[in-house]
């Protein structure tokens, strides 16, 4: 089957499905921004924003982005779930100013007969009340046959007659969940092409969920089935193992089957890590597309290839996304990752310095130790005993916080052997401390690199007094560095993380002034 240029319609439902994580619950702004996100940034065909009538947040929500949406021309786009309850859940969504109503419906004879206590006949009877009504008010309607791959699995016919019902209501999309994530690829093709063959008059949309895992190959089958509409998350947010990842399906059907797609890939990081903030769910470093570490190649071997010829590169180029590679060191590095990284820092070594070098970071690797690019110069400077010197050191630090109190630092440090010595004020110790430490850079004429991610780790099962490893990512120039430092003191962890990433920048700034010279 030719697939290539077919357009595929990603509806996005992380403000409604995706907020049944466990734990997962947006503020009404932080609504508006991934809605604005979404549809301007990432180019999602549509969007469900909501459930009705949960709440009076939620229906402020609703209003808000409704507002923007029209004032876009995106208000066709956004969507709103609601129930069989004849005119609640219409006027819900009338009143909160969107236009587009998926209704829930009992896709599976289960649900109908167990949840509702209901007969077909009568189930029947309550959604076309509730299509009419929504209708008579100007909504457009979609459906969705909750727990339909059960229902279709236990008793196709029950399927087939539900779906008779809702011939010639002028539904815009019959919406096929898989709600529990039952699914296998070959189940999805069979089913979907049923379901597409029986009722060509049907516009029909697949909703998978993850449990097995096979979330992206059952869309992938699904459009091979014939269906041209998908549903997602973006952060595979939603319930239980939850829905199917945005940024995969874009990637694996643009390259797999060639079809054409509204989606932004360059938008998808950013997103993601906006979702991630406001969820407070973080991804697996190793997440396809937009974790941190999939475009970090880790054996010597691989890094060796690629400085021979990119042998290790594979389709999914970091480029089409606004990432670059990375080369990580520890215990599998080889000569060719550890060249790569001084490059970056404008460092050169000698052959026989480079052995020593790489000998100190397997040493390290193998104690379990966690390196970044940021420890190299530290390094070098330990086994070398070169002129790669600590420009800036740390005097004394106290820092203060209390109980309604604003936490205050004093801070000195040494530059190029000249002492430095600043107060600061802010919301916790180590705003207080950074605060002190821009006033000695502004004296400096320098300015901070921004603090893109700040992550603070214990052992799992520690104690009140474990090491503490802050984990900081910063944003220099077009790159993003991880320093790491640690301490049996939270706050002192992040202190001895900045402290790298200061001397960091001064050895960047020193190599920049004498290429220029």
């Amino acid at each position: 089957m030719d697939l290539a240029g077919e357009h595929i319609s990603l509806m996005d439902t992380t403000l409604r499905d995706g907020e049944q994580t466990q734990g997962v619950s947006f503020t009404p702004s932080e609504k508006m921004n991934i809605a604005k996100a979404l549809l301007q940034r990432v180019g999602v065909d549509r969007l469900e924003i909501a459930s009705a009538r949960i709440s009076q947040g939620e229906q402020e929500a609703v209003q808000n982005i409704a507002d923007w949406a029209s004032g876009q021309g995106f208000l066709d786009r956004v969507e709103v779930l609601g129930f069989c309850d004849h005119k609640r859940s219409v006027d819900w969504i009338f009143d909160s100013g969107a236009r587009v109503l998926n209704l829930l419906t009992k896709g599976s004879e289960n649900h109908c007969k167990n949840q509702l206590r209901k007969t077909l006949e009568e189930h029947a009877a309550d959604i076309r009340l509730t299509v009419e009504y929504a209708q008579s008010r100007g909504l457009q309607v979609n459906i969705y046959l909750e727990d339909w791959s059960n229902g279709y699995r236990d008793k196709p016919e029950y399927v087939y007659n539900l779906m008779g019902h809702l011939e010639g209501l002028d539904i815009k999309h019959i919406m096929l969940p898989d709600t529990l994530g039952v699914l296998s690829p070959d189940e999805v093709f069979d089913s979907l092409k049923d379901m597409t063959s029986r009722f060509p008059w049907a516009n029909i949309d697949f909703h998978p969920h993850n449990d097995y895992g096979l979330a992206t190959a059952n869309c992938l089958y699904a459009v091979k089935a014939g269906i041209r509409n998908l549903h997602c998350t973006m952060n595979c947010l939603g319930e239980r193992a939850g829905n199917v990842s945005l940024a995969e399906i874009s990637v694996v059907l643009r390259d797999k089957l060639g079809v054409h797609l509204s989606i932004d890939e360059t938008s998808l990081v950013p997103v993601s890590e906006m979702i991630e903030t406001f969820s407070g769910k973080r991804l697996a470093t190793n997440s396809p597309v937009v974790g941190t570490d999939v475009f970090t190649q880790t054996s010597g071997i691989h890094a060796d290839g690629d400085r021979k010829g990119g042998l290790y590169h594979n389709p999914i180029q970091p480029e089409r996304f606004g990432r670059i590679r990375s080369y990580a060191l520890g215990k599998m590095s080889g000569k060719a990752s550890l060249v790569k990284n001084l490059e970056i820092l404008g460092l050169q070594l000698s052959e026989e310095n480079l052995r020593k070098v790489l000998e100190r970071i397997v040493q390290l690797g193998d104690s379990k130790k966690n390196l970044t690019p940021a420890d190299l110069p530290f390094i070098v400077t330990d086994v070398l005993d070169d002129n790669v010197n600590q420009r800036l050191r740390l005097e004394g630090c106290s820092i203060q916080s209390g109980l309604n109190l604003k936490s205050t630092a004093s801070v000195c440090l040494s530059w190029d052997e000249k002492e430095y010595t600043e107060a600061g004020s802010g919301i916790g110790g180590y705003d207080a401390f950074m605060n002190a430490v821009k006033k000695i850079l502004k004296r400096r004429q320098i300015i901070c690199p921004d603090l893109v991610d700040y992550e603070i780790r214990i052992p799992r099962s520690g104690k009140t007094d474990a090491l503490t490893e802050a984990v900081i990512t910063w944003k220099m120039g077009e790159r993003r560095l991880q320093t790491i430092g640690v301490d049996g003191d939270q706050v002192m962890a992040a202190v001895n993380a900045t402290l790298k990433m200061l001397n960091l920048l001064m050895l960047q700034n020193q190599v920049q002034a004498e290429s220029a010279a």
